[in-house]
């Protein structure tokens, strides 16, 4: 059994990790820490477990484990590994974006799966990233790439993490829209970094419009940009790049957010306007972009099929 630490388990993505691993035939949660919900059962914050665990949230953590989930803010995962020397025996999946820049292993698996497979310091992806990505990586390896990319992508709200801010409210977030750090996304980098190690001559802009949407969880990206290829060549493309992705799947159907939710699947969909390619991304932004994809990641840190534990079963209503 794979011993399992969360730091900040209290949260969205803590949560969303803890009710993966329960389920997980090869993982034991050791600890959950939190500091401001420690003594209290799981279930009263989470409460969708009550009767699945008898686990107390824990102000203190050990090096008693085999891989640590860092499910906290942004800022606080840095912080925490600077203040604690964790042994290298113990891997670290930090979900946090304090990692991700030219520091430790990015956590793409459909980009790098053999440096997951050797990483013990690795940085989960950005949900938005994620989502975005996954619609550009086969054009990137084939150099394609070869003027700006648009993209619009709505996100729900757990996205924002669990803290209460005015965005959050109920009553402003039910029946609104708004856009949200236009063009300058904390998620563009690593956008940028990723693309370029496939393409090094990608210089081009990538105009990133984010939207806060009024419901829960879940991301839908709409990405175009000048492609040479015919829709069939673009498909042709995109079903071998991801061959061996057991997690993305391309739909000839207009995919929709429901489609995707408590799953880690990312659903693609292509069409041809003119000589435009638009690529359409589904995921849920708790799953394949967050907790899903670091238990993914911790699949093949321990040498396990990277579906393990992550065949969940979809919502759909």
């Amino acid at each position: 059994m794979i011993k399992v630490g969360i730091i900040g388990a209290a949260g969205y993505t803590g949560g969303e990790a803890i009710r993966l691993l329960l389920r997980h035939p090869r993982a034991e949660i050791t600890f959950a820490q939190s500091n401001s919900q420690a003594g209290k059962p799981i279930s009263k914050v989470h409460r969708d477990l009550l009767g699945e665990t008898e686990i107390l949230f824990t102000k203190d953590w050990h090096e008693d484990i085999n891989v640590l989930f860092l499910c906290v803010g942004h800022g606080e995962a840095a912080r925490f590994m600077k203040e604690n020397r964790l042994p290298e025996t113990v891997k670290v999946i930090d979900l946090s974006q304090d990692h991700r820049l030219n520091q430790w292993t990015y956590g793409l698996p459909e980009w790098n799966k053999e440096q997951i497979r050797q990483a013990t310091r690795l940085a989960n992806p950005g949900c938005f990233a994620t989502a975005i990505q996954l619609a550009l990586l086969p054009l990137a390896a084939q150099q394609l790439l070869t003027d700006e990319v648009h993209v619009s992508a709505t996100t729900g709200s757990t996205g924002a993490g669990q803290k209460l801010t005015d965005t959050l409210h109920f009553s402003w977030r039910s029946h609104n829209l708004s856009v949200y750090k236009a063009f300058q996304h904390q998620h563009l980098g690593e956008i940028y970094q990723t693309l370029r190690a496939l393409q090094p001559s990608f210089e081009h802009q990538i105009n990133f419009i984010p939207y806060r949407g009024n419901f829960t969880r879940g991301i839908l990206a709409a990405v175009y940009t000048t492609c040479p290829l015919d829709l069939e060549q673009a498909r042709q493309l995109y079903t071998e790049y991801y061959r061996q992705a057991p997690f993305v799947f391309l739909s000839e159907e207009n995919p929709d957010v429901k489609q995707v939710l408590n799953t880690n699947k990312c659903v693609l969909h292509l069409e041809k306007h003119g000589n435009k390619l638009l690529i359409i991304s589904a995921i849920d932004n708790l799953t394949k972009g967050a907790s899903g994809q670091a238990v993914q990641n911790m699949n093949l840190m321990f040498g396990l099929e990277e579906t393990v534990g992550l065949l969940t079963k979809p919502i759909a209503f």
